[in-house]
Formats: structure tokens, sequence, C-alpha cells
């Protein structure tokens, strides 16, 4: 790369960062209005300039009191939005036993990844930026100095997961709906030039910025909300510079994308997209999209907190002017004849009880001028903003309150009550379950791309027992994650737990004897909440246990006191879904045919024929 070329690299990245900084301004406002407003900063207003100024008192006597209904609607909104927690498959690329084999091991890949990346903590704090900004990225890459450290003194490198707040991300177009809409996305923020240092090589001086200088990966590190937020509100930081990543999507000139990285007027890194994260094993850029309410035409989503803003402003208002009306009546307000009282005095000390009040003789005695009662218009205006709240923000009064709206209600139009909140607030939650989905692609394909060595990962069977399973990126067919369950909202615990009872009630889980089979008890138990309950394994579970180990290290043995019907049935399950046809098959099946002889054995000796010994060789083999 020649000294010209970079010169116009650096100049072209900065000029786009100046210009998308200016379109995203007003966003960018709104943000800081909503944040000041979820904080209890509710007296101020956005100016022209971009910036936030408070609002001053008209009097010196007025109440400024707030009384903040939009932190408890967020957090609201933010207790249901997290419970929204799909589970999620790798689908087969074909109906070939080897791809439904490796969708089954990548299933398994994918959720201990997601367990060890804390993807559940991720979408929790993903979740707080949408509802108060509107808007919240996932930034999924490789790490390779993470992972298991090697002999070399080298490390098998692993995903890392981040949430990125939108103060950080400059889109090319801010009318573009959707991340694959934009030619280029930039991430600018302020870090610290040690930093860089360590992650370029690079030497760069430090800068004074106006760009947000903590990220939102910060929030993972034991800070709350308003930690965060407030922290937020510092711009630029001593000994860092600008971090400008500009991330440009694929075309035909550049058929792997672009990266350039500049800080301070230096060239950190230029080159192609670093991640084969798209579909069909393409480049593509390297974050993900969550909206708490699709704002039309706009890259970037809207928020309750921005709608509920000016209902706020008129119930603190209301409230405000309320309690300054009852101040009056408590403590009323006197008329006064000129120069017949010492005012300082009364000013003062007011009248209180059992006070001697002297005044002018032949003056006006002092009197308290009546003021009447409360206006009912005060309480009329302010039900009628706690409506708005509810109407605006999708929360109701069950919701915030956890108390039904009539003491007679039934159970039946309660649940009807709670469906439908739910039901306002399934559109923010499929937008939840869908960033899930995108991250769980990402990270199979970042696997697929560099885990070409052989990993080691801890996975929980069905059985709830831990083991270890070695795998490599070959063993990552499909990418292609799809929901397993539905929208967690729509089908609450306490549905499902109903519909299992009526499961059970009508004998759907029972067999052909009457009776409920240990794999169902377990998975009934399951669905109640008390799992843990089956801590005592029965014997079947131990046989089923004992025969999935043989088919995972193909290694049979028939013994003594085997449960053949069990071993049976495991076995044969296994050679007609996961079992890869050749030698190891062959071996399966000669192993089967010694279970069920062994059964047949058992079965004549119990049935008081002769002992296993004396049976002819031609009829054992028979049966």
């Amino acid at each position: 790369m020649t000294e010209q070329y970079r010169e116009d690299v650096i100049a072209s990245v900065k000029r786009d960062f100046a210009a998308r900084a200016e379109a995203r301004r007003p966003f960018e406002t709104q943000w800081r209005l909503n944040m000041n407003f979820y904080m209890g900063n509710q007296y101020c207003t956005a100016i022209p300039t971009g910036e936030i100024a408070d609002v001053e008192r008209d009097y010196y006597w007025q109440e400024r009191e707030v009384f903040n209904h939009i932190s408890s609607l967020v957090e609201t909104r933010q207790a249901k939005l997290n419970t929204v927690r799909p589970t999620l498959t790798v689908r087969p690329f074909s109906s070939d036993d080897s791809d439904v084999k490796t969708a089954k091991t990548s299933t398994k890949i994918l959720n201990s990844a997601c367990d060890k990346l804390g993807v559940d903590s991720l979408l929790t704090t993903g979740t707080m930026w949408s509802e108060i900004c509107g808007t919240c990225f996932y930034h999924i890459g490789w790490d390779e100095k993470s992972g298991m450290r090697l002999d070399d003194g080298m490390f098998e490198g692993d995903v890392t997961a981040s949430v990125v707040s939108p103060f950080e991300i400059y889109p090319d177009n801010v009318f573009a709906q959707e991340m694959r809409d934009c030619r280029s996305v930039i991430r600018a923020r302020a870090v610290a030039v040690d930093e860089i240092k360590r992650i370029y090589g690079k030497t760069v001086e430090p800068e004074s910025s106006d760009v947000i200088g903590v990220s939102a990966a910060a929030v993972g590190g034991g800070l709350t909300a308003a930690d965060t937020l407030n922290k937020l509100s510092v711009r630029g930081a001593e000994n860092s510079a600008v971090l400008i990543e500009r991330y440009t999507a694929p075309d035909a000139d550049k058929p792997d994308g672009e990266l350039a990285v500049v800080a301070n007027g230096v060239l950190l890194h230029y080159g192609q997209l670093p991640y084969v994260n798209g579909a069909d094993g393409r480049r593509d850029i390297p974050f993900i999209k969550q909206v708490s309410v699709i704002n039309a035409g706009c890259f970037f989503g809207t928020s309750t907190v921005e709608r509920s803003i000016p209902v706020q402003r008129a119930y603190n208002a209301v409230k405000n002017r309320k309690h300054e009306f009852m101040n009056r009546l408590a403590m009323g307000v006197m008329a006064v004849e000129d120069g017949s009282v010492d005012i300082d005095n009364l000013e003062q000390e007011g009248i209180s009880p059992g006070k001697i009040l002297v005044y002018r003789q032949g003056a006006t005695p002092p009197r308290m001028v009546d003021m009447g009662a409360v206006p009912s218009s005060f309480d009329a205006e302010e039900a009628r903003l706690l409506n708005e709240f509810r109407q605006i923000s999708g929360v109701s009064e069950i919701m915030r309150s956890s108390e039904a709206i009539a003491a007679n209600m039934s159970g039946t139009a309660l649940q009807l009550l709670i469906e439908q909140d739910d039901t306002r607030l399934s559109l923010s939650a499929e937008y939840v379950r869908t960033a899930a989905r995108d991250i769980a692609r990402h990270i199979l394909r970042l696997y697929k791309q560099f885990g070409s060595d052989s990993r080691l990962s801890r996975i929980v069977g069905q059985n709830g027992h831990v083991e270890l399973m070695r795998w490599s990126a070959s063993d990552i067919s499909s990418d292609d994650v799809v929901f397993a369950t539905d929208n967690e909202l729509l089908s609450t615990p306490a549905m499902r737990q109903n519909m299992m009872f009526e499961l059970y009630k009508m004998g759907l889980l029972f067999d052909e004897s009457g009776k409920m089979p240990d794999a169902a008890k377990r998975r009934f138990m399951d669905a109640l909440g008390y799992g843990g309950w089956d801590g005592d394994i029965g014997l079947t579970s131990v046989h089923v246990t004992r025969a999935e180990t043989e088919n995972l290290k193909d290694r049979y043995a028939v013994n003594e006191f085997d449960d053949h019907g069990v071993h049976i049935d495991v076995h044969t399950k296994y050679l007609l879904t996961e079992c890869p046809s050749g030698k190891k098959s062959e071996r399966l099946k000669a192993h089967i045919k010694e279970h069920k002889l062994a059964r047949a054995l058992d079965m004549s000796v119990t049935d008081g024929g002769a002992p296993a010994e004396q049976i002819p060789t031609e009829k054992r083999e028979h049966e």
C-alpha cells in the first residue's frame, strides 16, 4: 500500500464519520433525553443545537418533584421480555444420516457456547438498551487469545460476544430499514491509547473527542443501569483516542468486503472483512440489530420512553400543581392591611398555634383567604394520564402492581387480561427471539471458520448427565438455526403446566400397560418445575445411560444384569436415527441380536423351561 493510498483511506474514513455523525445527531439527542427521563432528570429539554438543557422554575415557590413512571414502565417491560429465552436447534442440511447426526452435534456445540458466553446476560443487557433508546446491537467476533492454552504458548481461540450501544453505531444511511440494507457501518468509540497499542501494535497520540467514551460492554462488569447511563454522559477521556472502524459490505469490486480502522490520523488496519458470518459462506458486517419497536423507514427503532415523555411531563405538572394547591389549603394565604402588623415576623414564624398576633389599633385584623377545595379536575386529569401511560407502554395495572383490577374477577377473566398484556409485548419479544437466533447463527459460522483444530466442550445430555465432547469445524455442516419453542410470552409456564395436567388426566402420557414411563415422568416433572426431584435415578435411567454410552463409544457388551428390553429399544433407536452405515452399523445389529437372544433365554428360564446351557444350539440361534 502506497503512502498516498493510505492517506486517501484515512481521509475517506474521517469524512464518512463526520457526515454520519451529523446525520445521526437528532437520534442521539433523543436517546440522551430518554436516558435523562429514565434516570429521573425530567426537567430538561432538547435545544436546537442538539444539547440537553435544564428547564428553569417560573417562580421560586414552584414545586418540581419528579413522579417517575417511566422507569417503572421500562423495568416492567424488561422483566417480561427477560422471560423470552428461546430454545434453539440446528436444522439438518438434508435428510441424510450424516447430516442429521452433525445437526445434533451442532446443537450441542451451540448450547455449550451460549452457556459459556452468557448469551442470556447479553440479551438482558441488550434489552435494557433497546427499551430505553429503541435500538441495541450485538457484536460477535473471534478472539485469538481466548480458549484453552496450547503447548506452544498459543491459545486455541474462541468466540466473543458483546453488547454495543446505539451511540457507537453510524450507518451510511439512517433511512435504511435493516442492517442488510446498509452499504457500510461505522463503529466509533473512545478507547485508551494503551489498549489500541495492545490490540494493533501501533502508537496513537491522545486526542479530545466528543463521542461516547464508555462501551455498553461495561455493563457486564457489575455496573447497574443507572451507573452505566451516568458514565455515558461523560464525553471523551484522558489518554484516549477515537477508534473508528468502518465495515463495508461485499460488492462486485470487493467480494470479501472491507474493514478500515483509523485512530487520530493513523491507519491501524486495512483489509477484507474478518469473519465468514453471512449466509452461504459469505463475509458480512458483524453486527446484529435489536429494536424495541420498528420505526418505519428508519434504521434506528423507537422506544416507549420516547412516547411517554410528553405524558410524564404533564403528569409531573398536574401532581405538583395539585400539591401546591393543597399546601395553600393547609398553610393558608393571609391578607394583611399595610402597616397593621410586623410583616417580617409574620413571614418568618407564620401563625403557630397559640400565637398572639398584635396588630395596629384601628386597623383591620389579618384574615385567612378562603381558597376553597382542591378542584376535582386534578384527580380526573391524573387518572387520564395514568391511563395514557398504560395505553402507550402496553403495561397494564396488573403487570405493574401484580394485583387484579377487581376483587371479584374470575380466574378466566384474569387469565384473558394477562394474555392481552402479553400480546402487547409479543412484538418486542419477537425481536429479542430474532436477535437470539442471529447470535446463534454467527457463533456457529465463526466456529466453522476458525475451529479447525480439535476442541473439547462440556455438554449436558438428555438425562442431565454432563459429558465431554470432542469436535472440530468439520462437525458443523449446517448453521440453519431455528426456534424449537413458540414465543414464550404467548405460552407462559402456567399455561404449559395446565396443559400437562390435562394431558395427564386424558391418559395420553401412559404406555400400553397403563403406566407412565420413566422418561415421560422425568419430562413431566421438568415441565412442572420439579426436575430436581429425580435425583434418585431409577434403574431404567441407569440402563438407558449405559446403552447410550455404548452407542457413543462403539463398544458393546451383554451382561447378565442388563435390562435387555431397554437396551434393545435404545440401540434400535440409535440404529435408525444416528448410527452411520458401515462396520459400526453391523456391529450394532449383531449386539442387538445378542440382547434378543439373552432376553429369550431369560424368558424361557422364567417360564420353567430348561436352563440356558441345556437349550440346543440350533434352538437358541432360532430364538
